[in-house]
């Protein structure tokens, strides 16, 4: 998981605050494709007169998109892109859209919008898991997660506007100040709280809204299920049992046993009376409430079952998991067969008309057929068998080759993905990464850039990787991961400021040889460069309209005495580099915490210039507006000088040459060989001068054949000689004589 750096205490502790972390994600191209597994589906009819279908997707890599639904395919037409996580769950209240992420948070949205959130909502303590929410009484939907945690959430009072006091203290909170007590701040639950009941506030308001937690589970909640009027709601999870809440009183009525692993999945039919689970036991039990048990128990599948769909009437229900198998089943007659297989497990089922959306944990979607409305047409095809009563009964059948036949063998329509990236190597000029996604095709990225540099099919990645292999040690200035399945970038200060390189060799028109370029702080000057456009005319039009020339909202910045001037001057603070322009069609996204001490994540082109440093990291304001980067504590500056190379000077056995010191030299990392040279021509006295007034070449010409001119200090130092000690440099000198 992606979890951003706190932005700490701003109080008068002596104690060090951790900075906000900025994190990029790359895109690869400007298709509107999911690059991850697939989590939830939604179905949605729009009222409006076309009578339009969408699909709602939500994805491993940290969004959900919204699909026009057609006869014979699917047009994204929005993206929703907040959480930093992956996507978990989702649901449809009305014409609200509820998700719920690893992030912690849940986030509502307008389903017709173009993809703003219009609500975050904080509350659980690890990652949300699954959602459940009530058909009829759409306002109300539940919510859980690793933490044990539920919550019971009243959307329309969540939505309700922010009152002025609730903005003062969240404010405060996010600068460190704590509130002082809770008055003033409304709080709206579904019901009266007291002591002795089973719900309890939770201690973290979000935005002046408090839910119901409803406390039992000890473990974790994987599944969540409410019946249409949100009178009953069942959840399940680790603990193996089948847990009945009344959420209008906050008690658990009952607690159902049968399952001997975890429940991954549940439904109530729209009366309340039934409840199915599937559980990673590869079993499917049908549970009548009003009896407290389990009528039937159904063995169709040989792995976990991990998704759930029933028709309208709940007579049959499809069910699809680990085996990458889909079955419908009718639950009176246990009759069951095999409706289809996926290359993927199966991770979520939704129901439209007379097909069926599959999500797997591959990035693509598709639709089935199913014949919901009617799917005793199915079972008239033949091939159907009877369901077991007990899970080994499928697993025997499995091994004695009696698997029956799918009925569909392709998808009647495919919602394409993106293949996600598995596996992930920085490069030793630490500008570079090389990666591999789930077709086995390997790429190099520029991120310095945020663009693909060489697309190099599908080859094998370790010797790519080894062609790719040069002698340069660079300090590691950032880490990458790939979670998301694209590559995301994270920027830590000040770590990430230990990295410079010449000018002239990221080709730098112009550059001196000594011009030195620090690769982070290019990289946030190319990386927000469309932000910084947008705020300088934000700040003219504000000085247009004021008749004046003043530069609108600045920027405080919290410490100066953390920053210092860097080589350049504030002269250049517009140029980009060529070396870190980052595409604006496939714009990478942003990922930090924000003023609410919570993380947010936006595309680069919709910063709109109005983000400070409640939004952005101080130090990266800094960075990018007085081109100062963070200076570094008293430790860090001895760790940095500990970096540095410390070496002798000596001269080349047999030689009579008189040493130049006896004394250790000591210079940054990046010096390269050819100035240890010039240092030696400049401080020898030579009796017989060289032809053609310069040493310089004699020298080079005398090096080590391993060591090049070209080469830094820290390169000769990790890979020439690796004493754990000094480095020593042994020249020859009897040529230069």
């Amino acid at each position: 998981m992606h979890r951003v750096g706190s932005a700490g205490n701003t109080s008068n502790s002596s104690r060090p605050r951790k900075e906000k972390r900025l994190t990029y994600v790359l895109n690869d191209s400007d298709d509107p494709k999911h690059c991850a597994g697939v989590n939830c589906l939604a179905v949605y009819k729009s009222p409006s007169s076309d009578h339009s279908d969408y699909l709602f997707t939500g994805s491993r890599d940290g969004t959900l998109k919204r699909w026009a639904l057609g006869d014979d395919g699917a047009t994204c037409s929005a993206t929703f892109e907040s959480h930093v996580d992956w996507v978990n769950d989702a649901v449809l209240v009305g014409d609200k859209l509820v998700s719920c992420s690893s992030d912690t948070t849940i986030k509502l949205w307008s389903c017709l919008s173009d993809g703003s959130c219009i609500r975050t909502l904080r509350q659980h303590s690890d990652y949300v898991i699954c959602l459940g929410a009530a058909g009829i009484n759409s306002n109300i939907v539940a919510s859980g997660g690793l933490g044990g945690e539920v919550f019971i959430w009243d959307i329309e009072a969540a939505l309700l506007p922010v009152s002025k006091s609730v903005e003062t203290a969240e404010d405060e909170s996010s600068n460190g100040t704590a509130a002082s007590g809770n008055s003033g701040l409304p709080v709206t639950s579904l019901r009266s709280i007291n002591s002795s009941s089973s719900i309890s506030m939770h201690a973290t308001q979000s935005h002046g809204y408090t839910p119901v937690a409803v406390k039992g589970h000890k473990e974790s909640v994987y599944a969540l299920a409410m019946n249409d009027t949100g009178t009953l709601l069942v959840s399940g999870g680790t603990e193996k049992v089948v847990r009945v809440w009344d959420p209008r009183t906050g008690l658990k009525t009952m607690k159902l046993r049968g399952h001997t692993d975890n429940i991954r999945a549940l439904l109530l039919d729209s009366t309340g009376r039934y409840c199915l689970s599937g559980s990673s036991d590869s079993m499917i039990r049908l549970w009548d409430l009003g009896q407290q048990r389990c009528i039937h128990s159904y063995a169709v599948h040989t792995d976990s079952i991990w998704a759930l769909a029933s028709t309208p009437t709940f007579s049959h229900v499809y069910s699809g998991g680990r085996d990458l198998s889909l079955y419908l089943t009718d639950l009176a007659t246990r009759e069951s067969l095999l409706l289809c297989m996926e290359e993927h497990p199966i991770l979520q089922l939704a129901l439209q008309d007379d097909s069926i959306w599959v999500a797997t944990t591959d990035s693509s979607v598709h639709r089935w057929p199913a014949e919901g409305l009617n799917p005793q047409k199915v079972f008239e095809r033949g091939n159907s068998f009877l369901a077991g009563n007990l899970s080994f009964t499928r697993a025997r059948a499995c091994m004695e080759g009696s698997t029956p036949d799918p009925v569909y063998k392709e998808p009647s329509v495919t919602i394409s993905g993106i293949p996600g990236i598995v596996q992930h190597e920085v490069l030793n000029n630490r500008r570079q990464v090389l990666t591999k996604d789930a077709s086995g095709t390997v790429k190099l990225w520029e991120i310095t850039k945020g663009i693909v540099t060489e697309d190099y099919g599908k080859v094998s990645f370790d010797e790519k990787k080894e062609e790719l292999f040069e002698m340069v040690s660079i300090p590691a200035w950032f880490t990458v991961d790939s979670r998301l399945g694209s590559l995301s970038v994270h920027l830590d200060t000040p770590q990430c400021f230990s990295a410079e390189m010449y000018g002239i060799d990221l080709n730098m028109p112009g550059a001196s040889e000594d011009h030195k370029i620090n690769l982070a702080q290019e990289t946030l000057r190319g990386l927000l460069s469309h932000w910084l456009t947008r705020r300088k005319q934000r700040s003219g039009s504000q000085a247009s309209a004021n008749g004046d020339m003043s530069s609108g909202k600045d920027v405080t910045m919290k410490n100066h005495s953390h920053a210092r001037e860097v080589d350049g001057g504030v002269e250049n603070q517009n140029v980009v580099l060529p070396a870190f322009e980052f595409s604006r069609v496939s714009p990478p996204s942003i990922i930090t915490e924000g003023s609410q001490g919570g993380p947010w994540r936006k595309k680069l082109t919709e910063l709109d210039g109005t983000e400070d440093e409640k939004d952005l990291p101080w130090w990266c304001l800094d960075c990018i507006l007085n081109l100062r980067i963070r200076t570094l504590t008293e430790i860090e500056c001895l760790i940095l000088f500990l970096c540095r190379c410390s070496f002798f000077l000596h001269s080349c056995e047999g030689s009579n040459l008189q040493l130049l010191t006896q004394g250790k030299l000591s210079a940054p990392r990046i010096l390269r060989i050819h100035k240890v040279i010039n240092y030696v021509v400049e401080k020898m006295v030579l009796d017989k001068p060289q032809e053609g007034g310069n040493g310089d070449g004699a020298f080079t010409s005398a090096l080590p054949s391993v060591l090049s001119p070209e080469m830094s200090l820290a390169t000769v130092r990790a890979y020439i000689w690796k004493k754990p000690d000094d480095l020593i440099l042994n020249y020859r000198l009897a040529q230069a004589k």
